[in-house]
């Protein structure tokens, strides 16, 4: 869909790459630069201390489809070859802390002169304004921590958890993509480019969405409570007979109550002045989830599930991602795809981007590049000759 599309990406980790790899998976030409050390992502496994295992799926997930090149931003040199490559390209994606683009002449400005057409995408941790803008923000700190998202996660009295690897970066990673097809459209009818800003903090801010938003109207804020202590407790998990956990969402009211007074077989307690009432249901929650506790306890998965299923009720087990990987609906859905393997031999599942468009074939061209795979061809592509390459390299630009 995105066929023609020049994208060069200047960045590592996560955040910015997931941008960019959203967009190669869609058709979009993108070229990676990379330090001639690699991203730190190329040694992910090491980093957590395995070092047994072949592959590097974190690093393919948000590399793949894309083109690599090797290069020494650090030199003057260097910096001519980003500049060079930005000539006819529709997009700049990086995640370098801003003063560092600007003191190489790399910011928006900068590039913006060369090319007025250029949307230029900026992700950060804090924001390109503040006096934090040159902080380092890895998700876990800038979009869990610092935007109100982990505290309200916190179960009160509890000590804080770590969210799961990388789910802050994705999130920004997929508003960053939108950001980007956005300014095109504005570009395809003014012809001029514009900054695109995207932060993980602001990212996090959004997500908390409706807890914001309450906070800032009404200036307080519930905190998160203990299954026990739920306001509304069939809104809560509960466990059976063989150890699964599922979650119960109901709906606003009371249209879930009668429903899943029956679900347990126990239709009287419909009526029951304690529970009758949300405000009943609130006031006695502690009471009211050890009942359901009791049930849902005394059977297995297998019989709640045409029970929840016939009454209409919102529900879903709490699935592994070893279930999730074999799960039926996760596979309809589209939620994976085939990456084809970079020795050729066959290939290897992973995540899909998170859209699919009718009879459109999104499945990645090929694996991530080695480190500095493509630096010849993609130079030379850009108007280098060999003589141009061999001065590159004494230069330290490229290896």
């Amino acid at each position: 869909m995105l066929k023609g599309l020049k994208i060069v990406e200047m960045a590592t980790y996560i955040a910015a790459p997931g941008a960019a790899g959203i967009l190669a998976d869609w058709g979009a030409d993108v070229v990676k630069v990379e330090p001639l050390s690699g991203c730190p992502m190329r040694g992910f496994l090491g980093n957590i201390g395995v070092d047994n295992l072949q592959g590097n799926p974190v690093f393919e997930l948000d590399n793949r489809g894309k083109q690599g090149i090797a290069l020494n931003t650090a030199t003057p040199e260097g910096v001519e070859v980003v500049k060079r490559l930005i000539r006819d390209a529709d997009v700049f994606i990086t995640n370098v802390r801003p003063g560092g683009l600007e003191r190489s002449g790399l910011d928006y400005t900068s590039l913006s002169a060369i090319n007025p057409g250029l949307i230029y995408a900026s992700v950060t941790g804090y924001g390109l304004e503040g006096p934090d803008r040159d902080k380092p923000g890895f998700d876990v700190a800038a979009f869990y921590g610092r935007s109100g998202l982990g505290q309200a996660w916190t179960v009160k009295g509890e000590e804080p958890v770590n969210p799961r690897m990388a789910v802050g970066d994705h999130i920004t990673s997929m508003a960053t993509a939108a950001g980007i097809l956005a300014a095109l459209v504005e570009r395809g009818k003014s012809g001029k480019g514009r900054l695109v800003e995207a932060s993980l903090l602001r990212a996090g801010v959004y997500s908390l969405g409706c807890d914001m938003a309450i906070q800032l109207m009404f200036g307080k804020l519930g905190s998160t409570k203990s299954r026990h202590e739920a306001l509304n407790p069939l809104g809560n998990y509960f466990k059976t007979a063989d150890g699964t956990w599922f979650t119960i969402v109901p709906r606003q009211g009371s249209t879930d109550w009668a429903p899943l007074c029956r679900v347990i077989g126990q239709p009287e307690l419909e009526k029951d002045e304690r529970f009758a009432s949300a405000k009943g249901r609130r006031a006695n929650a502690r009471e009211l989830v050890d009942i359901l506790d009791a049930a849902f306890a005394a059977k297995d998965l297998a019989h709640w599930r045409p029970l929840l299923d016939g009454e209409d009720i919102v529900w879903s087990p709490l699935m592994s991602p070893a279930e999730v990987s074999r799960d039926p609906q996760a596979i309809a859905a589209g939620a994976f795809v085939d990456v084809p393997a970079h020795d050729g031999n066959g290939t290897f599942r992973a995540p899909a981007a998170p859209i699919r468009f009718d009879g459109e074939d999104t499945a990645p061209a090929h694996a991530a590049p080695l480190l500095g795979e493509h630096t010849h061809a993609v130079l030379k592509a850009a108007g280098y000759s060999e003589a141009d390459l061999a001065s590159l390299k004494a230069s330290g630009a490229i290896a």
